[in-house]
């Protein structure tokens, strides 16, 4: 379902421009936006999962830098895609978090945000085998809405997949979300 979104997402931005997978990580989603045509770059906070990103992804560029405070001119890019990555921000940087997606976003561009969907924050000690603790803030679907469209969003297509058992038990015990969000075009 994921790989579906996402290729729907890249018809939606199409080639108007370059899109930004911001809180990257690996770069796998960045690499997967990238084998579907679009013109794509990441940027994450650590330093160590850029280090597999390049690595791994080496014809794509990958940045060092803060979702809350993006090194990008107004304007500059035709999409945004947060996969997962909202969910380690605290509730009360959202608005500025979506905000500053807004900002760096042509009017016309659009957003993808993939979150878990909850109340309650899960802490997971060595995730996928990895020596790290982390904390997952869940989110309610309208909550991230009404927040994107506080932000100056129109919204577009909400897609929650349920738990189901063809995942790892760590990303399968929690419904997700998928929001599309587009910045209005100027008024003609």
């Amino acid at each position: 379902m994921e790989r579906a979104l996402l290729g729907a997402y890249a018809e939606l931005v199409g080639p108007a421009g370059t899109v930004a997978d911001l809180g990257c990580g690996p770069g796998a989603v960045t690499a997967h936006l990238g084998s579907l045509g679009l013109d794509v770059f990441g940027i994450d906070l650590s330093a160590s999962m850029l280090a597999v990103a390049r690595r791994e992804n080496p014809q794509l560029r990958f940045e060092q830098g803060s979702m809350l405070d993006l090194d990008l001119a107004d304007e500059s890019l035709a999409g945004v895609v947060s996969w997962y990555s909202s969910i380690h921000t605290p509730e009360d940087e959202l608005p500025s978090l979506f905000s500053e997606f807004h900002r760096v976003l042509t009017p016309g561009g659009h957003l993808l945000l993939a979150f878990q969907v909850g109340e309650e924050p899960r802490r997971l000690d060595r995730p996928w085998g990895r020596p790290v603790t982390l904390d997952f803030l869940r989110r309610r679907p309208e909550q991230m809405a009404e927040l994107l469209t506080a932000a100056g969003f129109a919204l577009g297509s909400r897609t929650i997949r349920e738990p189901d058992g063809r995942l790892p038990a760590s990303v399968s015990q929690v419904p997700q979300a998928f929001l599309f969000a587009q910045k209005p075009a100027e008024p003609a």
